[in-house]
């Protein structure tokens, strides 16, 4: 079996939630660690027990218990943004790993919940904690598994035709900021106080409300 067929057919047994808690930057770098690095098949939370061993009857390896360093397996969560105290900073959007979040700059964002994949990255770099995960109202089947697949895929294409820079997701999601992001230009005393007025437009807000 060819390497690339190999990778092919991890990365159809991974959960496709692109939340790179494994380590690596998404499901497919994954794939190809354990291909072609021998990496451990139990870093995968979302896929849990089972996914380790559809991964251990794949590849003739005996199953091991999931690494907890790595997290620990859950029920499907989802992100929901709380609109009224959403500040427009479009860093969650940037963060997003198959593009479910929705809005625009200055304005308030969105999460579409059927293209959620609960793998909550947006929300450490949320300046005013207003996303939160929440139980999912459906099942993560194959058929989504598939569609999150094809929405990182051309997330990452975008990108790489937009940006140069190292494919990590730290390193994108800062090389992919919007207009607001920078908008202070290079002075660090001037972006920090862009951020503190963000903030605290946003706890008078939450006050009010």
């Amino acid at each position: 079996m060819s390497s690339s067929s190999l990778v092919d057919r991890i990365d159809a047994v991974l959960p496709q939630t692109q939340c790179t808690k494994c380590g690596y930057d998404g499901c497919r770098p994954y794939a190809q660690a354990i291909a072609e690095d021998h990496e451990a098949i139990n870093r995968c939370p979302p896929g849990g027990s089972q996914g380790i061993q559809a991964l251990a009857k794949l590849l003739d390896l005996p199953e091991l218990p999931l690494d907890e360093d790595c997290g620990r397996h859950g029920p499907l969560m989802a992100a929901v943004v709380d609109e009224a105290h959403c500040i427009g900073c479009t860093l969650c959007i940037q963060a997003c790993p198959v593009d479910a979040i929705v809005g625009a700059n200055k304005l308030m964002h969105t999460v579409i919940a059927d293209r959620c994949t609960g793998c909550d990255l947006c929300v450490a770099p949320c300046p005013v904690d207003c996303i939160s995960m929440v139980p999912a109202q459906s099942d993560w089947t194959p058929e989504r598994a598939d569609a999150a697949r094809g929405h990182h895929r051309r997330r990452q294409h975008r990108l790489d035709r937009l940006h140069s820079e190292s494919s990590a997701l730290a390193a994108r999601t800062l090389a992919n900021k919007a207009p607001i992001a920078t908008q202070a230009g290079s002075d660090p005393a001037l972006r920090q106080q862009a951020i503190a007025q963000a903030l605290a437009r946003a706890r008078a807000r939450r006050q009010q409300s």
